[in-house]
């Protein structure tokens, strides 16, 4: 059971262009969106969906995969874990951020 321990699976739309950044020490960073839907019918019966957004990152030969292949509107699979963290804005505010540290991503669709 430990191998089902903080593990999370989506799939969904790339919501824009990878954000890609290469440290000093070549290793290469990617950051993007993607969208998730869930369908439903509301009590008056109409359709209804509801749209989730999930922030992600990847590192080393995963970013370099994403960087090559993956364009905004693609959707793929990611799996990975769920990390929070903080920092300060320009502003000084301290802001709090969930991401998605993908360790693998499997192309889906056109």
């Amino acid at each position: 059971m430990n191998t089902l321990r903080n593990k999370v699976q989506l799939i969904g739309h790339v919501g824009s262009a990878p954000e890609i950044v290469t440290m000093e020490s070549g290793k290469k960073l990617a950051k993007f969106s993607i969208a998730t839907n869930e369908n439903y019918k509301n009590n008056k019966g109409e359709k209804v969906t509801d749209t989730q957004w999930h922030n992600v990152i990847a590192w080393g030969k995963t970013a370099e995969l994403i960087e090559n292949y993956v364009p905004k509107g693609k959707e793929i699979g990611v799996e990975g874990k769920l990390t929070s963290r903080s920092y300060e804005d320009k502003d000084g505010i301290k802001r709090y951020i969930t991401e998605v540290v993908c360790n693998e991503v499997l192309l889906l669709g056109k």
